[in-house]
C-alpha cells in the first residue's frame, strides 16, 4: 500500500527513558512513603507547645547548662530548674526571648522545650 511500518530498532532509546523514567517515578514515591513513616514516628514525641505570652515568668531547665553552671561543685547537687525569668519577647512557636541576669551566660532567646 505504500506505507511501512516503524522500525523496532530506531526506538531503543525510548524505551530505555521510558524505563528510566518509570523507575525514577518507583523511586520517588518510596521516598515519599518512608519520609512519611518517619513523620509519623517523629510527630509521635512532639508535645503540644504551651502557649507563653510577654511577661510570663518560666523557669529554666538546668540540663544543658553544665559548664554555664561553673560555680557548682557538683552535678548531682545542681539545680533541674533555675530561676523565675519574664518573656521579654515572642520569636516564634517555640522560641521565646527572656530577661535575664548578667549572671547567668547564655544567649537570651531560648527553645520552649528547655522551660
Amino acid at each position: 500500500m505504500g506505507f511501512e511500518g516503524r522500525k523496532k530498532g530506531k526506538y531503543q532509546g525510548a524505551k530505555k527513558f521510558i524505563e528510566k523514567i518509570k523507575e525514577i517515578q518507583e523511586v520517588k514515591a518510596a521516598l515519599g512513603r518512608v519520609q512519611e513513616e518517619i513523620k509519623k514516628y517523629a510527630d509521635k514525641k512532639r508535645e503540644e507547645v504551651d502557649n507563653y505570652k510577654v511577661g510570663d515568668l518560666v523557669i529554666l531547665s538546668t540540663k544543658d547548662l553544665k559548664y554555664q553552671m561553673v560555680r557548682r561543685k557538683t552535678e548531682k547537687l545542681t539545680e533541674r530548674f533555675i530561676g523565675l525569668y519574664k518573656i521579654k519577647k515572642i520569636i516564634s512557636s517555640n522560641a521565646v526571648e527572656l530577661e535575664l541576669p548578667s549572671t547567668v551566660k547564655i544567649h537570651l532567646v531560648i527553645n520552649v522545650s528547655r522551660i
